[in-house]
């Protein structure tokens, strides 16, 4: 349905995205995960054609996008990271702006206002200012706005970053009956774990702007089959144990977190009592411990040594 291939965009010495390779097929949801500065917003700003790659091609249905950006335009949605509504108008006026851009008028218009105001659950609202509006109400107008015109394909950027749990709740539920129900394509970025885990037939995983794993949930984390991953929750945290844990051979990896340290090891490889006589040796306090079989999580840490909000 969609396909990139070698798709670059350099900024002077700068590569944002670096020959990417990658596809949506028709009535998939696909995550895009990566740290900030991985480069997801500039291959998604590519991809919608409001950006030109410095090389590289788009292809939609075989038809090379780049070249005839109309083609994909009139079936696209996107929801940006940031709110891209008229606040001093109201829910309905921002709805019935934006339907007459796409070319939308009169009987239909209306009707379909209406229809995407009752789809994120505020056609009971729809007439108050947006500024009056939650963050979480504005992101929810700002999707009724993409899926006006009945797009094939959305993108979502981050929909659900910083707003109550109610609407985060309300717009992962609409993300799964799109897809579910109206057979919808959807390309789904997060800064959420979970919501990906959650909603994404299949997943890529994007650092310093190249692809370096691409999969469902159940493929990426078999990476790690051969590994378990320990968490210890510290009573501070001590550099000099830190480095003598990276130099202990069955310990393949080393992540701080809020509450100490996340190891990756070799799966059978007991290396609890070396981790308790180095943190003696080290005078650091060792609150917890748990053992526990990859996570999605832990492969994104594993590929890029950073945690997804990093």
């Amino acid at each position: 349905m969609l396909e990139t291939a070698s798709l670059r965009k350099v900024y002077k010495k700068n590569t944002a995205v670096d020959d990417v390779n990658f596809y949506l097929q028709e009535g998939e949801s696909v995550g895009l995960l990566g740290p900030n500065g991985a480069g997801k917003s500039t291959l998604i700003s590519m991809i919608s054609t409001l950006l030109k790659p410095t090389s590289g091609t788009v292809m939609w249905n075989g038809e090379d996008i780049l070249k005839s950006p109309n083609i994909i335009r009139p079936i696209l949605g996107v929801v940006p990271q940031e709110i891209a509504l008229y606040k001093e108008l109201s829910a309905y006026e921002n709805v019935k702006f934006f339907g007459k851009i796409y070319g939308i008028r009169g009987k239909k218009l209306e009707t379909r206002a209406q229809e995407v105001l009752e789809l994120v659950g505020l056609a009971s609202r729809q007439k108050e200012q947006v500024k009056n509006y939650s963050g979480g109400m504005q992101r929810r107008i700002n999707i009724a706005v993409a899926l006006l015109h009945e797009p094939e394909i959305i993108i979502m950027d981050e929909p659900t970053v910083g707003i109550d749990p109610q609407s985060r709740s309300y717009i992962l539920e609409m993300v799964k009956k799109l897809k579910e129900e109206r057979g919808m394509t959807v390309l789904y970025t997060s800064h959420y774990m979970e919501e990906v885990e959650r909603l994404c037939d299949r997943i890529y995983i994007m650092d310093h702007g190249k692809v370096i794993a691409t999969g469902s949930k159940q493929e990426l984390v078999s990476i790690l089959a051969t590994e378990e991953t320990i968490q210890l929750e510290l009573e501070q945290l001590s550099e000099p144990f830190i480095k003598q844990l990276e130099a202990h051979e069955p310990i393949l990896k080393v992540t701080k977190t809020e509450k100490g340290l996340t190891l990756i090891v070799t799966k059978n490889s007991r290396p609890l009592a070396a981790i308790f006589r180095m943190a003696e040796e080290q005078q650091v306090v060792v609150n917890g411990v748990n053992i526990a079989v990859p996570s999605l999580e832990d492969v994104f840490l594993h590929l890029t040594g950073r945690k997804l909000r990093d």
